[in-house]
């Protein structure tokens, strides 16, 4: 089979194909449950691809993009919803987003220093499926009743653990790409040391 469609990256373009489905639906028409449904499915095929990937033998570059790419682009969507709505007050939405700035703005300084993008870590992983997973019950706690109330509880339980490991995950990438690039910053100052005593 092509290194570039495999299952599991079918699963994770599907997962970016629905992203503006679920904008609409939370925006526009307001179908939560639908809208539910669909976190479902992104969170379903968030674990299955990259279960997949390893266990058939179909990990790739392509994929190990993706996953990340769209991971980051569900929780922007639903952020960015959720405050529109006032399910979550925009400070949250303000870190969360301004972590993902913050290391998307260390990638060009990677490649600059002859790396590509680090490896995702665990915790990182931890982080987006507790993300993922508090996401639907806060939408199901927006509405009324003792349902709405416990779902409320433990929605708010899975963002804060989720939001701290997402920041912690980011403080470790930092920690992991500080040495990178001041290794690179040095062997290039090296080669023009070099070629200016040649």
């Amino acid at each position: 089979m092509s290194t570039v469609w495999t299952i599991p990256n079918l699963l994770s373009t599907l997962r970016l194909l629905l992203v503006p489905v679920f904008l609409y639906l939370l925006l526009v028409t307001e179908q939560d449950l639908l809208a539910i449904v669909v976190l479902m499915v992104s969170g379903i095929t968030d674990y299955l691809d990259g279960k997949l990937a390893r266990a058939w033998g179909q990990t790739s570059r392509l994929g190990e993009l993706l996953d990340p790419v769209a991971d980051r682009l569900y929780i922007f969507a639903t952020l960015v919803a959720f405050v529109l709505r006032d399910i979550i007050p925009w400070w949250l939405a303000a870190a969360l987003v301004g972590r993902d700035v913050v290391l998307a703005a260390v990638l060009p300084l990677l490649r600059w220093a002859g790396s590509g993008p680090l490896p995702v870590h665990f915790l990182g992983k931890a982080a987006t499926f507790n993300l993922l997973y508090a996401f639907p019950l806060l939408l199901i706690g927006d509405g009324v009743g003792a349902v709405a109330t416990l779902a409320d509880v433990f929605g708010w339980a899975f963002v804060i653990w989720g939001a701290g490991l997402y920041l912690f995950a980011g403080l470790l990438y930092l920690g992991q790409a500080a040495p990178i690039i001041s290794s690179g910053r040095a062997a290039r100052r090296g080669r023009r040391n070099r070629v200016a005593d040649a």
